[in-house]
């Protein structure tokens, strides 16, 4: 999905509210193979520069877990479950990380997921859509639905930490240069999170452009830095053997296991890589990945190893003491910019699967500005933007230190990675059609690292952890209820919808016809929308043309144009016409019925008016869903925006009719 900083002036921003109240959840369109790599026409890197795109790689994609070394090895050490800094703990620890970058985040997500692209598209929801594309959902159809939301839930919670640890760690590197910088870091910290969201309104077009420079020098940084350290320590290298992470198990597994929870901290950021498919391709994340972010990282955590080995009182913050105290104040800045554009990828990264939700159904239209004439994928959400500077602000301000929320940080994540493996596992024997001992072996493998990774963290919970499982909870119980809800409103207008045959033989020949074509927007594709049944009981009249229009999103990201319209025409100057975008595509209904051909003429906008439903939800003697859930889903539909703006219809040819609708 699009995660790239968001670009452009504001005289090129313009609105529009996205939301499904006058649409079906998803549909899946006919012949829709999915692509084997993610370079699809459509997409804003379709036509950029292997080496481009890979650059723009390194600084969104991997500005995540590229400033994790500012705080992993550090946890370790002095976090909640410190160890001792001798040579078993320190070559097990790093041992642990080597490992854990090379199994779950280049050989599971690198050389695995990323081969899964939904037409070009990554990250839970796109996997989701795939596999219930290829496979037609099947028995574990409900399930697959549950765990693709309850990832997307964890995800807001990691959105919300990661900004904060990261700028908190960066500015904590002040400690290091002088003692009397320590009562400047919260205030240093707070200052660049309010400035950073600040600016997301207004684009961040040139500043973007520098995100991959900025992040190659930091990995360079990062590169010089452990092969300074390693060079005193040539010894450090034996971590690279498992024998060490294997002996510091058997030595002590309680402290073992309890240090996986913060071992885990140097692969976060790896979900980042599926998620961010969609605006960079497969290829040059895998590039940069290997040339420079794998290198840079393990060469750093390498050379803490060796400072440790070297300095067991370095462990208070090895990163910043790596560098000698005259390159100290450089390296904080340098590390400070990295962690906000880090954030910076977070940020829009939060945009763009809010976009993914409202598009396939999971949560109601809200307001959306493009920040870029010309990139789709570049928006802001103004009610996600300040939610999340508020929550990442008193994050801050509750726990004060990025070691305090280290305790809250990595449940998200490593929920979300196990959520991952175990759609994986249905990918692989559903979809790709693997046999079942290599399914079970591989998914069995990653199930294991997984379950430890997240079972360690569950440990963190009393400390902290129980945020992102707050935030997962209240997200998921949101994102399930409106989905539910609107399931209900569907098939309640369905069931109470009159036949249109019966309709136009009735109704066509009786009322008095107007000049003018009449659009009526309706989420079924059969039935007489209430809108035209008010309007004829008001207003005792009925157009020439009288258009039944249903947007459908598919399943798929993008759907061409040769693909868009299905129309019938059905009689009496009535046609009934389906219009079908991806999720990932707007859907201007306008610009679409100027495709449609055979229709009884071309679609003049002035002389065609659009009649919109708007329903009140009444409680039914049998609701569909707990009370409080259906209060909570009148209370979201209450605040949603205009479908109006979602379609782009004209604002002086729409018409709103009311209607009431028990669930």
């Amino acid at each position: 999905m699009p995660t790239g900083a968001p670009e452009g002036r504001d005289h090129d921003r313009h609105r529009r509210h996205a939301g499904p109240e006058d649409r079906p959840v998803s549909t899946a369109l006919p012949n829709d193979a999915a692509t084997t790599d993610s370079d699809v026409p459509g997409h804003s890197h379709a036509k950029q520069g292997l080496a481009k795109l890979a650059l723009g790689a390194i600084g969104v994609v991997y500005g995540d877990i590229g400033t994790s070394p500012l705080y992993a090895m550090k946890e370790v050490f002095v976090g909640h479950h410190p160890l001792t800094v001798d040579q078993l703990h320190v070559l097990g620890v790093v041992s642990l990380m080597f490992w854990s970058l090379m199994l779950i985040v280049t050989l599971k997500y690198v050389l695995m997921i990323l081969r899964a692209d939904n037409n070009g598209e990554g990250g839970s929801l796109s996997l989701l859509a795939l596999i219930q594309r290829k496979s037609g959902g099947g028995r574990w159809g409900a399930s697959l639905v549950i765990l693709g939301v309850l990832a997307t839930a964890l995800f807001f919670g990691d959105c919300m930490i990661t900004p904060a640890i990261s700028v908190l760690s960066a500015v904590e590197g002040l400690s290091t240069v002088q003692a009397g910088f320590d009562g400047w870091v919260l205030p240093i910290s707070i200052a660049i999170l309010v400035g950073l969201f600040y600016i997301q309104s207004v684009g961040t077009a040139r500043v973007g452009k520098l995100f991959g420079p900025i992040m190659l020098t930091y990995f360079i940084v990062l590169s010089v830095l452990g092969v300074i350290n390693i060079a005193a320590r040539p010894d450090v290298l034996m971590a690279l053997n498992p024998i060490w992470a294997v002996r510091f198990a058997m030595n002590d597994g309680t402290l073992a296991f309890l240090a996986l929870g913060s071992v885990v901290l140097c692969v976060t950021g790896a979900e980042a890589l599926y998620a961010d498919m969609g605006h960079f391709g497969r290829r040059p994340i895998q590039l940069a990945w290997a040339v420079p972010v794998l290198p840079a990282l393990m060469l750093n955590y390498l050379g803490q190893g060796a400072l440790l080995l070297d300095n067991p009182a370095a462990a208070s913050n090895p990163f910043f003491l790596m560098a000698s105290e005259q390159f100290r104040l450089p390296l904080v800045i340098l590390a400070t910019m990295a962690t906000v554009i880090a954030s910076q990828a977070v940020i829009t990264g939060a945009y763009s699967v809010v976009q993914q939700a409202v598009q396939l159904g999971l949560m109601p239209r809200i307001r959306i500005d493009h920040t870029s004439a010309s990139e789709a994928g570049q928006i802001y959400i103004p009610v996600i933007n300040w939610a999340l500077m508020t929550m990442v602000l008193l994050l801050i301000l509750g726990f004060r230190e990025s070691s305090n929320l280290a305790a809250a940080y990595g449940i998200a994540v490593t929920g979300t990675m196990f959520i991952t493996t175990c759609m994986m596992g249905v990918l692989f024997r559903r979809v790709w059609n693997w046999p079942l001992w290599l399914v079970a072996g591989f998914v069995g493998l990653f199930v294991l690292i997984d379950g430890l990774y997240f079972a360690s963290n569950l440990t963190k919970v009393p400390d902290g952890g129980w945020f992102p499982l707050l935030v997962g909870i209240v997200i998921f119980i949101m994102l399930t209820t409106w989905a539910k809800g609107r399931a209900l409103m569907i098939e309640r207008l369905r069931e109470a919808a009159m036949p249109i045959a019966v309709f136009i033989r009735s109704a066509a020949n009786s009322a008095a016809r107007v000049p003018g074509t009449a659009v009526f927007m309706t989420s079924a594709a059969d039935g007489v929308p209430h809108a035209l049944l008010h309007n004829l009981k008001h207003n005792k009249v009925i157009h020439e043309r009288v258009i039944l229009l249903t947007v459908k999103i598919a399943d798929v990201p993008f759907v061409q144009d040769e693909m868009r319209i299905k129309q019938d025409d059905l009689g009496q100057g009535f046609h009934r016409m389906v219009l079908k975008f991806g999720f990932m595509q707007e859907p201007d209904v306008p610009a679409a019925l100027a495709l449609a051909k055979n229709c009884s003429g071309e679609f003049k906008m002035m002389e065609t008016s659009f009649f919109l439903a708007r329903q009140t939800l009444l409680t039914s003697d049998k609701p569909g869903m707990a009370i409080w859930r259906e209060k909570l889903f009148a209370w979201m539909l209450r605040n949603a925006e205009s479908a109006m703006e979602f379609f782009r219809l004209p604002t002086n040819r729409v018409v709103e009719l009311g209607s009431q609708v028990e669930i």
